[in-house]
């Protein structure tokens, strides 16, 4: 049939080649969508991802209650986002310092550097801050006792040491 409506193909089917352009434009489009949907993933942050302190310490504790942290290296840490906890032999202090602190339950006064709220400004590379547990606190620090010293800035956990007493 010539001149005819339809155009039939080798199958005997009439619009055969014409049902293959329908089928290629949606893989076209699917495609560029999908890649457009990537380029939009990886050029939109989905969220920032927090700066934290990043910084080392060394620390001594010795029987007399004395606990000493030097900040050896590393971002400045500013004393009103520090927070600390002390274990001995694996058990908390009853009374944790609040740092920055100069007088609180469980702890004799005049802590130093960035440990005293009247001293502390910003802790940097090479200064030590100390304080001593009073006698009330408990568990008291033995000789030979392992004392744990956890720092934090700003809730992030930046340092555990530690030490024998």
């Amino acid at each position: 049939m010539s001149g005819g409506l339809y155009t039939w193909t080798r199958l005997g089917h009439p619009m055969a080649s014409r049902g293959v352009s329908p089928l290629v434009g949606v893989l076209c489009l699917l495609v560029v969508t999908v890649a457009l949907a990537a380029t939009v993933v990886v050029t939109v942050p989905v969220g920032s991802v927090p700066e934290h302190t990043v910084a080392t310490f060394d620390a001594a504790a010795d029987p007399t209650g004395e606990i000493r942290v030097t900040h050896t290296g590393g971002d400045v840490i500013d004393p009103e986002t520090l927070d600390i906890r002390i274990r001995v032999e694996g058990e908390p202090l009853a009374e944790q310092p609040p740092v920055p602190f100069f007088s609180a339950r469980g702890f004799e006064s005049a802590p130093t550097g960035a440990f005293n709220s009247a001293a502390a400004t910003a802790w940097r590379a090479g200064e030590t801050a100390s304080f001593r547990t009073a006698g009330t606190n408990a568990p008291p620090i033995d000789p030979g006792d392992t004392v744990t010293i956890r720092l934090y800035a700003d809730d992030y956990n930046i340092a555990e040491l530690e030490v024998t007493a």
